[in-house]
């Protein structure tokens, strides 16, 4: 790292200055002799090349600590010179940091200087205080139907989308920060997206899309590459959150921070937990990835008497597709429900191809209705669900007996699902639909059902909103 550049991430402190290591191990020097060191805190390391460098400390004991270096490690050897700061990781913010992309040690890699005013702050960071919560109640239109009819996205909310590997996760990220907004307010939000161990092809996807439409304008990026170190992979979602946080509740804005994949930042988790020499838990992650997981999800919310909100977005693989894996597991425990993806959908080309039946928003209720989305907005929700759960039965029954085999009635609901998959859920990946189209196109398919079906809605709302009686 430059001089001129470490100067504004971490501020040089005092500390105390010890010469030689005693093992290097890959990217983790081994000190010994160690007076004082904690965890987490910063150090500077000096080669004999005359560059510094940003390491971590990762474990301490009595007179001994080990340090991560991050970044090139290349020409370090034994003689290498370690100094600690005393002080954890910080970073420099302000309203500049809108419209920039940095790595996942806070440096720029758009070609811009690094943001050279502002206030230093440490990012660990801390949960929000559940006392000083404010329950989540405003609507946010992602433009995506399927997402905002179904389960719609509240501003503070906390909502996953699990998804396994090949499916088009990193579409649905990159399309929802393009076209997320809060209705009414759509100056006063941003949007910060944190992209974790992601392959040189991903990252450059993401940011050719931000780039291409404008969105880059009102968002910050953090990308850390899949061959960064592991231990960069644990401070990008707490460096996004960290911007998140300043222009949320410093500035009044309302901030989405997406996050992909959290998958990653649990397998270096385990990673650096192995090289601390940790005693593992469930299929080697450490006992303490719930409380590490909270301590990121939590931050985001809305906190009463301030102006600005966070709303998370984290997007996880499931390894081998198994919901009972520790990483999906332990998310849908802090989280306020979870957007699955299905593989069937998406082999017959249907984008985004989010699994409905398992799929839920557990907020969805307080940010929908009359003066947010539309008044009819619950109960078509909740008709759509219904009728599609028994489309999907009628499906099912078909393969066996043959759709010859079905009522006049399971025939109509299986109509019903074709339509309501390729006409509702499914949409082009540059299409924005608004909340009013969205529900429009609801009552589009559930035209094809007799009224006398729609026994979730009641008749005052089926006479306004009925394209029969709006014809």
């Amino acid at each position: 790292m430059p001089d001129e550049l470490l100067q504004y991430v971490v501020p040089k402190v005092g500390g105390k200055i010890y010469r030689g290591v005693r093992e290097i191990r890959g990217s983790l020097l081994i000190l010994d002799g160690v007076e004082e060191a904690a965890y987490d805190e910063v150090a500077l390391i000096f080669g004999k090349d005359g560059r510094e460098r940003v390491g971590r400390v990762l474990d301490t004991s009595i007179g001994t600590a080990i340090v991560q270096v991050l970044g090139d490690r290349e020409g370090l050897e034994t003689d290498t010179l370690v100094k600690l700061t005393g002080t954890t990781f910080k970073i420099r913010l302000s309203e500049d940091v809108l419209g920039r992309v940095f790595n996942g040690r806070f440096e720029p890699v758009d070609g811009l200087p690094p943001v050279l005013s502002g206030e230093m702050r440490e990012i660990t960071g801390a949960p929000i205080n559940p006392v000083m919560r404010e329950y989540p109640h405003d609507f946010v239109q992602t433009g995506i139907s399927v997402i905002d009819g179904l389960f719609s996205l509240v501003r503070g909310q906390k909502l996953p989308i699990f998804s396994v590997s090949g499916l088009p996760h990193n579409m649905v990220a990159a399309q929802v920060a393009r076209q997320a907004t809060v209705r009414g307010e759509g100056e006063q939000f941003a949007v910060v997206f944190a992209g974790i161990g992601l392959r040189k092809t991903e990252a450059e996807f993401f940011l050719e899309q931000f780039r291409e439409t404008g969105a880059i304008e009102r968002m910050t990026a953090v990308i850390n590459l899949a061959d960064d170190p592991a231990v960069e992979r644990l401070m990008t979602p707490r460096i996004a959150l960290t911007v998140a946080e300043y222009l949320a509740f410093d500035l009044g804005m309302h901030v989405l921070v997406i996050m992909t994949d959290m998958t990653n930042y649990c397998e270096a988790l385990r990673e650096v937990s192995s090289a601390r020499g940790e005693i593992p838990g469930r299929l080697g992650y450490p006992g303490y990835l719930y409380s590490d997981l909270a301590t990121i999800y939590e931050r985001a919310g809305v906190i009463k008497g301030r102006k600005g909100s966070i709303t998370l977005f984290p997007i996880l693989t499931m390894p081998g597709g198994d919901l009972r894996h520790p990483i999906p597991d332990l998310t849908g425990y802090i989280t306020e429900g979870q957007i699955f993806l299905s593989q069937e959908l998406y082999s017959q080309g249907i984008y985004p191809p989010v699994n409905i039946l398992p799929s839920l928003s557990r907020l969805m209720k307080a940010g929908i209705g009359p003066g947010k989305t539309r008044e009819d907005h619950r109960y078509l929700a909740d008709q759509l669900y219904d009728a599609y759960s028994r489309g999907v039965k009628a499906r099912d029954l078909a393969r066996v007996i043959g759709e010859i085999g079905l009522s006049e009635r399971m025939r109509r609901y299986l109509r019903f699902a074709e339509e309501f998959e390729s006409k509702f859920v499914n949409q082009g990946f540059y299409e924005n639909r608004s909340i009013e189209e969205t529900l429009d196109r609801g009552w589009e398919v559930l035209s094809i059902l007799p009224e006398e079906e729609l026994v979730r809605i009641p008749r005052r709302i089926i006479e306004k909103y009925h394209p029969k009686y709006r014809s």
